[in-house]
């Protein structure tokens, strides 16, 4: 399998990502993590989905650092600094998990809490089915674990179809198109960094069409089987979902009906925030995981517990924060846009 590697000036200078590389090697890939924080603190993993990297942390890192825990969040292959298998046949959703599993033997992680989002969570979730000594808690932000009896939402198919067939594949527009909060262009270039050229975006193109779709999927039998572990998981688990992603909006009442675990727990939608959460609201949701670990910072404002009840939040916007016309500023639909606030612009 001919393997690519981003070049490392490709990540020099990004803005708001001072941390030091750090690699692994798996199975004749490197695989690239930051790892910040106190080495011998409770472990924060941190896994993204796709097209993104370990950049999509950079809010979360030093919030988990702060407060005394060890910051982790790698690269999946064909992402950020790792390796990158150059045809999309190179991957599968087997491989991926081997991978990653592979990854946290090297490092031995344990007593983990981990934080997935997206393909963080198709992958991470199938983790801690098959090593569930190793995780003490987790959550999931705008994730899934489909084993092809669910209906996808009409978004996924578009995005599906485009990735596989578009015949450009613009990741700092994608990105883009998944946070409500507009992206500065220092930030939207560091997304692209990894992928200098076409050649290197064989995975970013193949994942979508990884995800199951039908019962008969090579990758469903293996998830039906981590959801009955997961069945049995009477760990903490908590969701932390966004209003505005067409992607797995409502999917968080999957895993409160089917995991014991998350029974009692304070639950959350964001309100506000897009599909990539941790871009649009990520301080707000580390401070979120470091409560639900009993570690609350000094002047988190995540007080109280709801009793199992889903909560709520409005993510206030940021000075550079505008909102698109049509939504008021409780993020709800109205006939007029807001006229207090600018109309959503691009950037």
């Amino acid at each position: 399998m001919r393997i690519l590697r981003t070049p490392d000036e490709c990540f020099d200078n990004l803005p708001g990502f001072p941390f030091k590389p750090r690699y692994a090697e798996v199975e004749g890939l490197r695989i690239h993590y930051v790892d910040e924080g106190d080495p011998h603190g409770p472990v924060v993993l941190m896994l993204h989905g796709e097209p993104t990297w370990s950049y999509l942390y950079r809010k979360m890192i030093p919030v988990f650092a702060g407060a005394g825990c060890r910051a982790v969040a790698p690269d999946l292959p064909g992402f950020g600094r790792s390796d990158k298998p150059a045809s999309r046949s190179g991957y599968s959703y087997r491989r991926l998990v081997e991978w990653m599993a592979a990854w946290m033997e090297e490092l031995d992680l344990a007593g983990v809490t981990m934080v997935c989002q997206d393909w963080g969570s198709l992958i991470g979730l199938r983790l801690a089915a098959g090593a569930p000594g190793r995780f003490d808690r987790i959550v999931v932000a705008n994730g899934a674990l489909p084993t092809g009896e669910e209906r996808l939402p009409k978004a996924f198919h578009i995005w599906r179809l485009f990735a596989s067939c578009s015949p450009v594949f613009p990741i700092g527009t994608i990105i883009r198109a998944g946070c409500r909060r507009p992206l500065e262009r220092g930030v939207a270039d560091a997304y692209k960094a990894p992928f200098p050229a076409r050649k290197f975006k064989a995975g970013a193109r193949a994942l979508p069409g990884l995800v199951p779709a039908s019962r008969d999927d090579p990758a469903a039998e293996a998830n039906r089987r981590a959801w009955e572990v997961l069945e049995t998981w009477e760990k903490p688990f908590l969701t932390a979902f966004a209003d505005g992603d067409p992607f797995t909006r409502g999917a968080e009442k999957v895993f409160h009906r089917r995991i014991p675990g998350a029974e009692g727990q304070p639950h959350t939608i964001l309100r506000g925030a897009g599909h990539f959460i941790q871009e649009d609201a990520g301080k707000a949701l580390a401070e979120m995981v470091l409560r639900f670990m009993g570690g609350r910072r000094p002047g988190c404002r995540f007080a109280g517990n709801c009793g199992g009840m889903i909560r709520v939040l409005n993510f206030e916007p940021g000075p550079r924060m505008v909102r698109r016309p049509g939504i008021d500023r409780n993020g709800k639909s109205c006939r007029r846009p807001d006229r207090r606030i600018p109309a959503l612009r691009d950037v």
